[in-house]
């Protein structure tokens, strides 16, 4: 294809440059929790051929030992985020992601060569980026691989942590404001009195279960395509390799990775990973839901709901002075929006991605997935450090309201019927008295039993 020009200091060679020239559309490179994973792959892969004896057989150009380290040592420092800078490449690429995987395979080659004292300009390659590198291999299958690798990696490392401190703020504000009595709302109007430490229970719920969604999202992506090579059928690797290669990925993470059932399916297919966002859509809904709650809890001060009093973080009004706007929760709820909208990319990306033996949308669900784990993670520690370490409840704001509410009428139902209760309620609203005050007005009940059924606390759980 001609010359090209590579940057003098760079560690990749020709075919990323020529990718880089290509595509020059969002200036968005490859998340670098994939870059990692990509370092991961090739490691456990040289491992892989290493203890096959692969790399260093009888083979075409076979590596010494020491080559062998310098290819491994080159792999971890990619793992270890020592060669970010090299990885130019846009996200909208080669729709396999080849791109990047030569890019990754000749950053590995280079450096493990100088690691050797050798020169990794020159154009003759001791240790080879396609025949030793990427040895066993085909982007079909290890880009994918990576993905899952990186998906599932940041499920368990930054997403289920961050999940797990935001339940325990909830349970601790839900123990800490149990006897604090406020009013229920259903379809935005009055309903019978809860208590808000059962409220903020019920947001505790949410997260737990989000967590088990996480849990479930990660499994979703434990099957390695790695090992069918090309089309599914493993031409060019040995039977073990995708097994072994797999074992590898475990024993570095700790994640349970194993070789894919089906090949043909792993090559052609990215259902797992639309499987697995789904799971996260579904936690990005829960964290839109929860913070627009705790918004509308925290509205006012005077004319909405106080209930809740959320910590000051800026100025609210270029024009009201001292407004104050729940600005974590509505960063929260632009975040999940966004989450929400990458799973539509996903979802279409395996839908019509996936043609005969290869999905050619992998680098774009890469990054919404990565993306996504991202801004909920992100956005979840910014929330407990800002918001719900801060949060406060407003007994007062609360309690007024109970009294006031019609729906306290509610109670009065085994005592008077539903439609004596109902004629109540209207003649309290159009009057403006409490339903309280209408009855010991028209002697509905004796005084200590009217006071027994309108305890407020009382109607906040069953009762015998």
């Amino acid at each position: 294809m001609g010359e090209v020009l590579v940057p003098a200091n760079a560690y990749y060679s020709a075919q990323t440059q020529r990718a880089v020239e290509n595509f020059p559309i969002s200036g968005w490179q490859l998340p670098v929790p994939l870059l990692r994973a990509m370092g991961r792959v090739k490691l456990a892969c040289a491992v892989a051929n290493r203890d096959l004896g692969k790399l260093t057989g009888s083979g075409k150009n076979p590596l010494s030992d020491a080559q062998v380290r310098a290819l491994e040592a080159a792999c971890q420092e990619v793992i270890d985020g020592k060669m970010d800078g090299e990885f130019p490449i846009d996200v909208f690429q080669t729709g396999s992601g080849t791109s990047s995987n030569m890019n990754v395979n000749e950053v590995i080659s280079n450096r493990a060569i100088e690691l050797l004292g050798g020169d990794r300009f020159s154009k003759v390659k001791p240790i080879h980026p396609n025949d030793h590198v990427n040895m066993g291999q085909s982007t079909n299958d290890t880009f994918p691989t990576a993905i899952h690798v990186a998906t599932a990696v940041e499920i368990h490392n930054t997403l289920i942590p961050q999940l797990t401190k935001l339940l325990e703020s909830l349970r601790s504000k839900a123990l800490q404001w149990d006897k604090v009595i406020k009013i229920g709302r259903t379809h935005l109007m009055d309903a019978t009195p809860l208590r808000l430490g059962q409220e903020f229970g019920g947001f505790a719920r949410q997260i737990e279960l989000s967590i088990e969604r996480a849990k479930l999202a990660a499994k979703a992506v434990y099957e390695l395509p790695v090992g069918g090579t090309a089309v599914g059928s493993g031409i060019n690797t040995h039977p073990e390799f995708g097994a072994r290669v797999a074992k590898a990925l475990e024993a570095q993470t700790g994640i349970p990775f194993i070789e894919a059932v089906d090949h043909f399916e792993a090559n052609a297919q990215r259902d797992g990973l639309v499987d697995c966002h789904g799971f996260i859509k579904t936690i990005a809904m829960t964290l839109f839901n929860v913070s627009n709650n705790i918004r509308w809890l925290g509205s006012g001060p005077r004319c909405g709901f106080y209930e809740v009093i959320l910590p000051d973080r800026q100025p609210g009004s270029s024009i009201m002075p001292g407004k104050v706007n729940p600005v974590m929760c509505e960063s929260m709820m632009q975040l999940t929006a966004r989450v929400m909208g990458n799973d539509t990319t996903m979802t279409l990306c395996g839908a019509a991605g996936g043609n005969f033996q290869l999905n050619i949308m992998m680098p774009v669900m890469g990054h919404a997935m990565l993306e996504s784990l991202m801004l909920l993670a992100n956005g979840v520690g910014a929330f407990i450090e800002f918001c719900m370490d801060g949060l406060e409840a407003n007994p007062e704001a609360c309690e007024a309201a109970v009294e006031q509410s019609l729906s306290m009428v509610t109670s009065l139902n085994p005592y008077i019927g539903y439609e004596k209760a109902a004629k109540l309620t209207k003649e309290a609203f159009a009057s403006g008295k409490t339903i309280r005050e209408l009855c010991l007005e028209q002697n509905i009940l004796p005084k200590e039993t009217l006071d027994k059924a309108l305890d407020p606390f009382t109607m906040t759980e069953p009762q015998a």
